[in-house]
């Protein structure tokens, strides 16, 4: 061997060590340790979330200035880019290993660079939290780094999708990366969110409290509506991830993602306005009418991602496909609180509404909304200001809206629900639809208040004049006569007319007045 070869030989094993001093991350012990909790390594999971063999890292040799503290491998995030599905998306993932996959100056570097390529180039971002926060020794240099990392997230919203998964703790200035982007995920058991813990929460207000019951996935998910849905495990949490991936396109200028499942575009389906209680008053589940209305797929697996399953469920945000073409969902879920919108339904929907406009997703809207839900905490928590977000995200969005009223759309909430006035594309009502300012029950009281005074059984005619009501009143054909509705349909041919309705508004265009941006209600 040459002295030439014995050079570049020595240059090519430099390297080969210094990976593999790198893939060590943390060491055997602190792995072994992480592996105990019943958590993945940062690699691990960005293996398991991207296609097999797709990776590609960046910054693996990376090291922060301050170097009190030695060598960091990676200085404690793995980032790179690769494929879910074939299509390409930038990573990062924090090492716990590593110093607790604490945030330095060049740590945040890293995930900016991640975040500054991906909207760059116009492809989705995924982020995996596990960080005990910022770097104490690196001072106000951590903190400025998590400021960078916010400014990108805020500059990229709307632009590329943003995904988060908290799969260990997020503290303090932690959070509010994941709070800033699209969707987050967390693990039951490891994984927990909160500003300040525990300890300053019994130091502050004598409150005792877990970390699980402050701020762990249940909680941050059915309380406080931080995230988006809980799995039970890492494996469960990047598969759902995964799955959300393909109803959305690459970036606010991308395709419009397409799975054909073979389904037929003509597919009636007869049995669904037998799902429907004839009676007013009684709850139904929304999920089944959503089964039958869009793309079915071979076996029992479900053709629609719901988000926030468990935080205000009276009402159904997620995404299906409808002639092998991504679709929104917002629909009142009548079996909780009657399908009212309320605070949490508002914000959850408006949001909800914002991200499928800002991505070109069009929105089909399942109606079955008594009103708003009353009462002073309603009131006081600000029900007006928050119900007031989904009439203006409505009224903003610009993509395709199709609405089928299915039972009640009284008052408010009629139009909270995307009426025309609101700039619905479509809207299509069935035969058991009851469009009022009010239910009958509230209303004819009102209306016939002078006969009912006079009655010699006032319980009687009321019944009488209840009936009256809905039949004269509280119908579709008043709607549909005056042009707010489009059509009475037979629930039967919903999914062909709501697939029809999209096709005619697939390249529609509207002109809106300049403006540097909209400053809608807090």
């Amino acid at each position: 061997m040459t002295e030439e070869s014995q050079a570049k030989q020595k240059q090519l094993e430099r390297l080969a060590e210094k990976r593999q001093t790198a893939a060590a991350m943390g060491g055997t012990e602190r792995v072994d340790a992480q592996k105990k909790r019943g958590k993945l390594t940062a690699r691990e999971r960005i293996f398991l979330l991207l296609d097999t063999d797709s990776f590609h890292e960046i910054g693996m040799f990376a090291k922060n200035r301050n170097t009190a503290y030695g060598d960091i491998p990676a200085d404690g995030v793995i980032t790179g880019y690769g494929k879910i599905n074939g299509r390409k998306v930038y990573v990062f993932s924090q090492d716990f290993t590593s110093m607790g996959g604490t945030l330095s100056e060049t740590h945040a570097n890293k995930i900016c660079q991640v975040l500054d390529a991906a909207t760059r180039n116009l492809c989705p971002v995924i982020g995996v939290n596990d960080s005990g926060g910022a770097r104490i020794q690196d001072g106000v240099d951590a903190l400025s780094g998590y400021g960078r990392i916010f400014f990108r997230n805020t500059a990229a919203s709307g632009v590329i999708p943003q995904i988060s998964a908290i799969v260990g703790p997020t503290a303090g200035g932690a959070v509010y990366s994941p709070a800033l982007m699209d969707f987050t995920f967390m693990v039951k058991n490891t994984s927990f969110t909160y500003i300040t813990g525990p300890r300053v929460v019994e130091a502050v207000t004598r409150e005792k409290i877990t970390d699980e019951e402050l701020g762990g996935a249940t909680a941050a998910h059915k309380k406080s509506g931080v995230v988006c849905r809980t799995e039970e495990n890492e494996q469960d949490c990047f598969q759902s991830i995964r799955s959300l991936f393909s109803y959305l396109p690459s970036n606010n200028r991308g395709e419009r993602p397409y799975n054909n499942w073979g389904d037929a575009a003509d597919r009636k389906e007869s049995g669904l306005f037998d799902l429907v209680p004839a009676n007013p008053s009684k709850p139904y589940s929304m999920l089944p009418i959503i089964e039958k209305i869009f793309d079915q797929r071979k076996g029992d697996q479900k053709n629609y991602f719901e988000l926030f399953p468990m935080f205000a469920s009276n009402i159904f945000t997620g995404f299906s496909w409808l002639n092998g073409f991504s679709v929104g969902i917002v629909a009142n879920q009548p079996n909780s609180k009657a399908g009212c919108l309320d605070i949490d339904a508002s914000d959850k929907a408006s949001r909800f509404i914002r991200f499928c406009d800002a991505f070109n997703i069009p929105l089909i809207n399942l109606v079955d909304v008594p009103g708003y839900l009353p009462g002073t905490t309603q009131e006081w928590g600000g029900v007006i200001r928050h119900g007031a977000k989904m009439l203006y995200a409505y009224a903003e969005a610009t993509v395709p809206k199709v609405t089928v009223i299915i039972r009640k759309a009284y008052g408010g909430s009629y139009l909270g629900m995307c009426s025309k006035d609101l700039g619905a594309d479509a809207v299509f009502a069935w035969p058991s639809a009851e469009l009022a300012v009010m239910g009958a029950e509230g209303a004819a009281p009102i209306i016939f208040r002078k006969e009912l005074e006079k009655a010699a059984e006032p319980d009687k005619l009321l019944q009488e004049k209840i009936k009256e009501y809905r039949e004269e009143f509280a119908n579709p054909y008043r709607g549909a006569e005056h042009l707010h509705i489009d059509d009475v349909i037979d629930p039967a041919d919903t999914r062909m007319k709501l697939i029809a309705a999209l096709e005619m508004a697939f390249n529609k265009a509207e002109l809106t007045p300049w403006k540097k941006h909209g400053v809608g209600p807090t």
